[in-house]
């Protein structure tokens, strides 16, 4: 069998880092270097295990085991000739000296417990930006060699267990991606990553559209044609400071993040609650400006304090603090400023369910920290806080996050849409600190003067009646409200 790979591909072929990511742009080989290095790795080291990723099913098949590169294309002379078995019904490519090439799939986050007994040799991730960081960090976990490590022929030892991934911009993991492997670091440079991180050779290399010369040269204007500039940005150019596809594109650190200042003590403050055990919990504290100061227009809100119940090092990983321990830290983060006065706050309706005990709700109350239910509706959540980035007419935003929220401002740009319902949150991802918002967001609601406008009063009421009668008015206007 001849691989052929081009001069990018072949660099990364060749690279003795041992955590890599390949991409940039749409259109630089990955897919097709992940085959390669598949099949190179089984052959030359026999007995080696190797995982690679899709996020789903259909995207695995699609990939790699259709069309004239995929799996069975490239092998079929090895498969005739009874060296290689492709045994579809369980996703795997078996080799005749004991290496298996394992297709595999991770569309939820429980599903990374299928793998937690696997010994990952070499591990193969398409797409990266399509998995949370946590199914990421837990695969990397399982990426080891234990016995095998005797087995590994003397020109590839240091170099697994290994992790080679590919990704383009935009995706649920965007930002992680971006922040793991590309922010602050010269392109092609290596790094030895503390244990806490990993532990291993780290390195990025960015794979553009003309890296690949084999591309139909039609290809980039179809890129130049996606029609969101920054989804072409994305495709085209690679841009890592795009991030496609968000929710939220009206979100920008220059205008809605600012450096923490005095609050007046007169104006009004309020918590917002999202529970979470397993998962992490989000508390902010929110002040409402009565426009004092002018920056800061009539109404807009200043979330101004964090509290992220997130284990260290461990990202969308709660601390499973009981309810009343959560409290008592929300209540001592109240009594910072005595005069803040703080009261009341609003929380997701959920944690005032009985199941059996004490809600979540009562235990925190017994323990001074006291809850509204928070209007849930997820929408009509998303849109208040869509209308607050956006701003008021003067082009002011109403909505403000002080730089030290860094979990919020972490998670909210990096939201994404569902994939089943446009107009709303991929929940898969990690929500917690922009729940929080919504039900803050939803405490004060903004109305559109229009709404109000068009909104007549409610059929039966006196104000009704009074408009009914009303001389002034068209008769054939209200007929139909007789």
């Amino acid at each position: 069998m001849r691989l052929e790979l081009h001069a990018k591909q072949s660099f990364a072929f060749q690279s003795d880092a041992t955590e890599i990511l390949y991409g940039g742009a749409a259109g630089g080989g990955k897919s097709h270097l992940m085959r390669c290095c598949a099949i190179a790795w089984a052959v030359d080291i026999p007995g080696i295990q190797i995982y690679l990723f899709r996020r789903t099913y259909p995207d695995l098949w699609k990939n790699h085991m259709e069309g004239p590169s995929s799996f069975p294309a490239l092998l079929a002379e090895w498969v005739a000739s009874g060296f290689v078995k492709l045994n579809l019904s369980d996703g795997q490519v078996i080799f005749n000296n004991g290496s298996k090439i394992h297709l595999c799939h991770c569309q939820n986050e429980k599903d990374v417990f299928k793998y937690q007994g696997a010994e990952i040799h070499a591990l193969l991730i398409d797409e990266l930006t399509h998995f949370s960081e946590t199914i990421y960090r837990f695969l990397r976990g399982r990426c080891r060699l234990g016995a095998f490590s005797k087995s590994i022929p003397n020109k590839w030892i240091g170099q697994f267990p290994r992790i080679m991934a590919g990704a383009n911009p935009g995706g649920i993991g965007h930002h992680f991606v971006k922040a793991t492997f590309i922010d602050g670091v010269v392109p092609l440079t290596k790094r030895l990553m503390d244990k806490k991180d990993g532990g291993m050779l780290r390195q990025y290399i960015p794979a553009r559209l003309d890296d690949n010369p084999t591309m139909d040269e039609g290809y980039a204007d179809k890129l130049s044609g996606l029609g969101n500039e920054s989804l072409v940005r994305a495709m085209l150019d690679g841009d890592w400071e795009i991030v496609a596809g968000a929710y939220f594109t009206e979100f920008s650190r220059d205008r809605h993040v600012v450096k923490p200042f005095s609050i007046p003590l007169h104006w009004t403050r309020y918590r917002a609650f999202d529970w979470g055990s397993a998962k992490p919990f989000a508390c902010y504290w929110i002040a409402v400006s009565d426009g004092s100061i002018p920056k800061y227009p009539h109404g807009a809100l200043i979330v101004y304090r964090e509290y992220y119940g997130m284990k260290e090092g461990e990202p969308n990983t709660g601390l499973k603090m009981p309810a009343d321990k959560v409290a008592l830290e929300i209540k001592k983060k109240d009594q910072r400023e005595t005069t803040e006065g703080m009261g009341w706050g609003v929380a997701d309706p959920a944690i005032f369910s009985e199941d059996g005990g004490p809600s979540i709700a009562e235990s925190m109350r017994k323990e001074g920290v006291k809850w509204r239910k928070a209007d849930n509706k997820r929408k009509a959540g998303w849109e208040q806080v869509r209308i607050r980035l956006n701003g008021d007419d003067d082009g002011l935003p109403l909505l403000f996050v002080f730089e030290t929220c860094v979990h919020l401002i972490r998670t909210l740009p990096a939201l994404q849409h569902d994939d089943h319902d446009p107009e709303d949150v991929d929940s898969d991802q990690e929500d917690h600190g922009p729940d929080a918002l919504r039900y803050g967001c939803m405490a004060r609601p903004i109305v559109r003067e229009e709404s109000k406008a068009s909104k007549g009063p409610k059929v039966g009421t006196f104000a009704h009646l009074l408009e009914i009668t009303d001389e002034r008015k068209e008769p054939s206007k209200y007929r139909s409200l007789r």
